[in-house]
């Protein structure tokens, strides 16, 4: 029978009739251990909570809330979206200013002393670089060690349903952005794009929770957005304006955050992200230009990404489509072997270095540092300087340009001065400035072949060792450099080959660097529309486009993409977007016949739960109770984190084995069984209860979800795969067959129809209002569902 919530002292009648009876898996008592399973991930892995636990705690607080919340609820929404820009674009000119002013000072302090003595600039650049990547790696082994890397890989996993500890927290963000100002401004092959991307997440999961705890950077009035769905949608606008802030790309942001890491999308979700990224945007043109007025110090037109080619080749011909092609299948070829090559040594890394300690990864990153300087300075001073050619006075191209200062043609161990060396031009230089001198139209014959190449070789040798050291490190432009410089020497021999086309290097050097990410990175549409808008060029889209598809579609041939090796790698499990295909052969009882899982009467005793916890890693119980005729009936799932609470309040402990009163609804608010954005939450061992504590009871009933999703066993595993990722679920019921069916729901069940004179809603189903008809005079529906098995599937 249901009649409300007042059934809840004669044992939760809701729940009691929306599930069934349990069948031990051997007949035991239905207290035993009955099959299933729930464990943590590999180390501090951790699945995520996406779906509403309708506890009565939550209908209570549901309930109290006035008619005002709703639009309250969603205008805060909005209030942070633009909060998540705002910061976002603070922390990207932040770093940009800092990185550019390094690299300014040290190229400047650098080309002042080689004049007189190149032993002594070479020491100089020597420790400048030392200096700052070991201010980087120190603070992230000391201070964050979840900031090294591009961090993209983990907040994949986090809205893929998967919490890594530690990489949304206040050090983590601290870490991510002044690790990328010394690693970036230190001159290794890495960029700053990934973690900025990661920094907007941190920013939006603190804004969601309102600030950090632990350093009194807290405010109780921001703290509405509780749950992982909202956190989640907090962090997805988060990413989108990384992204819109490493490029100025804020259409690109938002096909970034919906194509490469989001798992789960709707259409208010968008409109949010959409104006994040514009927020972005306007915050970082207000920067660039205050910073045109020469306020900024050295942070100029090297500052923000921003490659304008739109002064270069205006059209193409059909006959360039050969070349455009090849540039596709390289970049497949060298993106897979990236992949693969990083894999490796990544792995290495982690099974033989890293164990070692932190002094370990301290001195290899100061030692790559070594290693890149040197590379850097030595191999330009092995090549011969070439005389300036000829250039338009209308270019605005300076041959050579000053010392100190961004452009093309640098003059560098030149014995004259209308001289320049080609491969100083993008090697002795910061990586934004070498993009822009590859992607530079109207400079014909400015590189030859031999010094690409050479920047080639010793360039992709350095990113593929580079990656993976502790230090904030993105590789879209360490991508782009070495695809552009193929890119370029593809160019170079269209324009020898096909002399009368009006064909532009620099052109190349743009396909090159989209195919290079695309065969990597495996990305499409969000790369295209990203490259585009950094480089101003629309004209080429049909180009890009084609070279995107051909190196996606060979890198794909060879294995996964960068982000899904590394999150692989890290025990990250992440759900593709599709089941496999051995999948469709498998049905859901297939999945889950070897697991154990542990059940919970619903008073329980307070030592029972202490010892089910202690004894294994499950998240999730179900709860059983004994009905009228002896059966086990399964009343719903409790989690081990609400567990923890409970246990830790003591305020639910009582003295006799008997269900509560509705007096226990009183004690707790839905905000008690929070648990913190990227944390560890409670543990069993920081419990301590006396020997009297642990002989009291534990009325179970009002904290448990009563209504989790089911499956029947005889399922196809690719059908439950897809549920599970859609609806972003941490647990589901494997049922068997049901014997009878209770009522059939449609379309029209599900529509609501508002009546504008009598301001009340109409469900269109005749069977729901008939429904509705009886609770108001008073009377009972009775509702049955299939018998629950022993059995269960948790991510």
């Amino acid at each position: 029978m249901l009649s409300g919530d007042q059934d809840l002292p004669d044992g939760i009648g809701m729940a009691r009739l929306a599930w069934s009876r349990l069948p031990t898996a051997d007949g035991a008592a239905p207290e035993a251990p009955a099959a299933a399973q729930d464990e943590l991930f590999v180390g501090a892995v951790e699945s995520l909570d996406y779906e509403v636990i309708e506890n009565y705690a939550y209908r209570e607080e549901q309930a109290q809330r006035s008619k005002f919340w709703v639009p309250y609820y969603i205008m805060l929404k909005w209030f942070f979206a633009l909060l998540i820009g705002v910061g976002t674009g603070l922390a990207a000119i932040f770093i940009n200013l800092a990185v550019e002013n390094f690299s300014g000072w040290k190229f400047t302090l650098t080309f002042a002393i080689i004049q007189h003595s190149y032993l002594v600039g070479f020491l100089v650049y020597i420790l400048l670089n030392l200096a700052l990547v070991f201010s980087s790696v120190y603070i992230v082994t000391q201070f964050a060690p979840a900031a090294a890397g591009s961090g993209i890989p983990e907040i994949k996993g986090y809205l893929n349903g998967v919490d890594t500890h530690g990489i949304l927290l206040f050090r983590t963000l601290v870490g991510k952005i002044f690790g990328s100002i010394g690693s970036v401004g230190g001159g290794l092959a890495l960029g700053k794009e990934g973690p900025l991307v990661h920094t907007g997440a941190c920013i939006a999961s603190l804004l969601g929770q309102g600030g950090s705890a632990k350093y009194h950077l807290n405010s109780r009035w921001v703290q509405i957005f509780e749950s992982d769905r909202d956190r989640r949608d907090l962090v997805t606008c988060g990413c989108a304006a990384g992204v819109a802030a490493a490029f100025r790309a804020p259409v690109g942001g938002v096909l970034f955050a919906l194509e490469e890491v989001t798992s789960w999308w709707r259409s208010h979700l968008m409109w949010r992200v959409f104006f994040t990224s514009a927020v972005v945007a306007v915050v970082v043109r207000s920067a660039m230009n205050w910073c045109n007025s020469g306020k900024c110090g050295h942070f100029g037109a090297g500052g923000f990404i921003i490659w304008d080619i739109s002064g270069g080749q205006e059209d193409y011909s059909y006959q360039e489509l050969l070349p455009v092609a090849i540039i596709g299948v390289i970049g497949g070829l060298l993106g897979a072997l990236f992949n693969q090559l990083t894999l490796y040594i990544t792995k290495w890394r982690r099974t033989y270095l890293h164990k070692k300690g932190k002094r370990v990864q301290i001195f290899e990153a100061c030692l790559i540092s070594l290693i890149t300087s040197t590379v850097s300075f030595v191999l330009p001073l092995l090549r011969k300087c070439s005389p300036c050619p000829e250039l338009e006075t209308s270019s605005g191209i300076q041959c050579p340009h000053p010392p100190g200062t961004d452009g093309n043609f640098v003059n560098f161990y030149c014995s004259k001065d209308n001289e320049y060396n080609d491969l100083a031009t993008i090697f002795f230089n910061s990586q934004d400035d070498a993009i822009r001198n590859l992607f530079s139209a109207k400079t014909f014959h400015e590189y030859s072949a031999q010094s690409l190449i050479t920047f080639l070789v010793m360039f992709y040798s350095l990113a593929v060792v580079t990656f993976g050291t502790a230090v904030p490190a993105g590789q879209f432009v360490p991508g782009i450099m070495i695809g552009s410089t193929y890119g370029r020497l593809v160019g170079m021999s269209v324009v020898k080959f096909y002399k009368k086309l009006n064909v532009d290097e620099g052109t190349y050097a743009l396909l090159g660097a989209a195919s290079f990410l695309g065969g990597s990175m495996r990305m499409t549409v969000s790369l295209c529309v990203i490259m585009v808008e950094i480089t101003n060029n629309l004209q080429l889209l049909p180009l890009i486009m084609l070279v995107l598809l051909i190196s996606k579609a060979v890198g794909d041939f060879f294995n996964e993409g960068l982000y899904e090796e590394q999150a692989r790698l890290k025990g990250i499990p992440l759900l593709d977007s599709r089941p496999k295909q051995v999948m469709r052969n498998m049905n859901a009882k297939d999945a889950c016949k070897n697991q154990k899982v542990v059940c919970l009467s619903r008073v329980s005793r307070v030592v029972d739960i202490v010892s089910v916890l202690q004894s294994n890693k499950h998240n999730g119980f179900p709860i059983v109770e004994r009905g009228q005729n002896g059966e086990s009936l399964v009343i719903g799932l409790i989690l081990r984190s609400h567990l923890l609470v409970l246990l830790q309040s003591k305020v639910d402990f009582q003295n006799t084995p008997f269900p509560c009163g509705p007096g226990i609804l009183n004690r707790h608010n839905f905000s008690d069984f929070v648990k913190p954005a990227s944390s560890k939450g409670k543990s069993i061992d920081d419990i301590h209860l006396t020997d009297e504590e642990l002989g009291l009871y534990l009325d179970l009933a009002p904290f448990l979800n009563p209504s989790p999703y089911i499956v029947p066993e005889d399922m196809s595993l690719a059908k439950v795969y897809n549920l599970f990722r859609q609806l972003g679920l941490r647990h589901i019921f494997v049922v068997p067959r049901p014997s009878r069916v209770v009522g059939l729901i449609t379309r029209k069940d599900l529509l609501l129809e508002e009546d504008g004179n009598t301001a009340t809603t109409e469900l269109q189903s005749t069977s729901v209002r008939a429904y509705l008809n009886g609770k108001t005079a008073g009377g009972s529906v009775h509702l049955e569902r299939p018998l629950l098995d022993s059995l269960m599937i948790e991510q």
